[in-house]
């Protein structure tokens, strides 16, 4: 521990467990994502999903006044980009032919989770604006006394976020896919806003499976049994091995017994069972988070192929769902253009970045605005492909 400014002392924490659960959560909100929630890091981390030996190096910051804890920001120092969806391979490529250190780098993030929102947690009555400066200029120290390359802010909350081009920062915009509850009275409801023939194409694909024998339903996390979670990790693997070598298998079992125990009241599972099948009648699972207003899409498996499943169990049910429970915001999950065709908007987030080499500076800056440029036309691309009706 260092004093940083009169009444307050940094602590670097190698461990979500070395700060107290409760101390953490005080600094959580109603719009905090839940993804920044102690239970949903200690479950990567205590999984050892997210370790030094995945190249993730704890590096938690947090500030106290005396015993309380005042903010609080999670770290990771990294010596690869592998499970950051924010994807900088063409950057430290440019780098290495500049004969200059892309790693190790110092990342803000929730690791393997493509969510915007990440903030530094402040409790409600402090300078949230002096706090997060202080956590900046104590990473900052950080990366210069250990010849650490950048510092990397990943999927920014856009409010928050804002105000780190003030410290320094340049933003680099990402797309994502976004669906937004627009007061939608029933599925049928939100079909309307279609041209005629893909609401048709989205009936035919939603009610496929049931015309298969596989029924397709919500299981809240409540309801849901040990069977569930560890079932979510098969499936999870298997759809992984399709994908080798560019899968994403970053969690393993170990991380979704932890959020049985600890966080099941932010999770619902889509469940695909179909009567004359093994395995208890279960073929496919999706894992959701939900948090206030919003839902996010993180894993997705089936033990068989089965005629539209996936995007009745990745998009349509949890539409419907998100409709019946008045949830605005559903973030289905990275990747995958064709979700523009089942009514997922293109949108743009960013990413901060800053560097101590005055080469990687100029490098980044350079050229970041033809990179911004292209992103924003190819989000304008993907907007002009959604099928809704003309206005």
């Amino acid at each position: 521990m260092r004093i940083v400014k009169e009444k307050y002392t940094l602590k670097i924490s190698r461990s979500i467990s070395e700060i107290p659960r409760e101390a953490w959560n005080s600094l959580v909100t109603q719009d905090t994502i839940p993804f920044l929630e102690w239970e949903w890091l200690a479950a990567l981390e205590e999984s050892g999903s997210v370790c030094p030996g995945t190249h993730w190096y704890p590096l938690h910051l947090s500030l106290w006044d005396r015993t309380r804890l005042v903010a609080a920001a999670p770290f990771y120092l990294r010596t690869s980009s592998y499970g950051e969806y924010v994807y900088d391979y063409f950057w430290a490529e440019a780098a290495a032919s500049l004969n200059r250190p892309w790693y190790p780098k110092l990342v803000g993030a929730v690791p393997a989770t493509p969510a915007e929102g990440y903030r530094f947690l402040c409790a409600r009555e402090v300078n949230e604006e002096e706090l997060t400066r202080l956590i900046i200029c104590a990473a900052e120290d950080i990366c210069r006394k250990n010849n650490v390359a950048g510092l990397h802010i990943l999927f920014a909350d856009p409010l928050w976020g804002a105000g780190l081009e003030g410290l320094g920062f340049t933003a680099w915009e990402h797309s994502y896919f976004l669906w937004e509850n627009e007061g939608f009275s029933s599925f049928e409801d939100y079909l309307e806003r279609f041209n005629k023939n893909q609401r048709r194409n989205i009936r035919r694909e939603y009610a496929h499976p049931r015309r298969q024998g596989v029924t397709v339903r919500i299981v809240p996390g409540e309801e849901a049994g040990e069977e569930h979670f560890r079932r979510m990790f098969a499936l999870f693997t298997i759809t992984n091995d399709k994908f080798i070598p560019w899968d994403a298998r970053y969690v393993n079992e170990e991380f979704f017994l932890r959020l049985e125990k600890d966080f099941r009241k932010n999770i619902a599972f889509v469940e695909a069972r179909r009567a004359d099948a093994a395995e208890g009648g279960l073929i496919a699972l999706a894992f959701l988070i939900r948090k206030g207003g919003r839902l996010w899409g993180r894993f997705w498996g089936a033990y068989e192929d089965v005629k539209d499943l996936h995007f009745a169990a990745c998009y349509y049910a949890p539409i419907d769902w998100a409709i019946g429970e008045n949830i605005r915001f559903f973030d289905p999950g990275a990747g995958s253009p064709h979700k523009v065709r089942r009514g997922f908007r293109p949108v743009t987030g960013k990413s901060y970045h800053k560097f101590f080499d005055p080469v990687l500076e100029r490098l980044f800056k350079n050229n970041i605005d033809a990179v911004n440029d292209y992103e924003r036309h190819t989000v304008e691309e993907l907007n002009a492909e959604l099928p809704f009706k003309r206005q």
